[in-house]
């Protein structure tokens, strides 16, 4: 009970105080990732299913998971042909999952490689502005 008035008072607080608004994803949306993973029966389904396990673990408040997710994106990366708007959204997962990480330089690349391959998106800019302010702390 501690703990979720924990999270409550957190969220509130990054509310007002304009932090991060990235999702967070719990345990249970891995494992439901996992499961569809392991259940799916045609490479299709699989590869989506890994897109959406990748983007559940650099979401997740566990660190473990975060490195997981990274390692994931960066695995499908190597020698794969995709579109350029899958790989955006890798790029994009990879820069999520490095932020998360607390490596905000490795996160800008990311998210400055994912501007060159498709134009300007909203959560890039976002991530962008808390990248430049932890690097300006971790400076101070």
């Amino acid at each position: 009970m501690d703990a979720k008035i924990g999270r409550f008072f957190d969220a509130v607080g990054a509310f007002f105080s304009g932090g991060e608004n990235i999702p967070w994803c719990d345990r249970d949306v891995i494992d439901g990732c996992e499961r569809e993973v392991a259940e799916a029966t045609t490479q299709e389904h699989e590869k989506e299913g890994i897109m959406r396990l990748s983007w559940a673990l650099v979401h997740s408040r566990n660190q473990d998971d975060v490195l997981r997710g990274i390692g994931m994106l960066q695995a499908s990366l190597v020698g794969a042909t995709t579109s350029p708007l899958q790989a955006r959204e890798k790029l994009y997962l990879l820069g999520v999952g490095h932020y998360r990480n607390g490596d905000y330089p490795r996160s800008r690349q990311f998210l400055d490689h994912c501007l060159e391959v498709v134009g300007f998106i909203h959560d890039i800019s976002f991530i962008n502005n808390g990248v430049e302010h932890n690097a300006l702390l971790n400076c101070l």
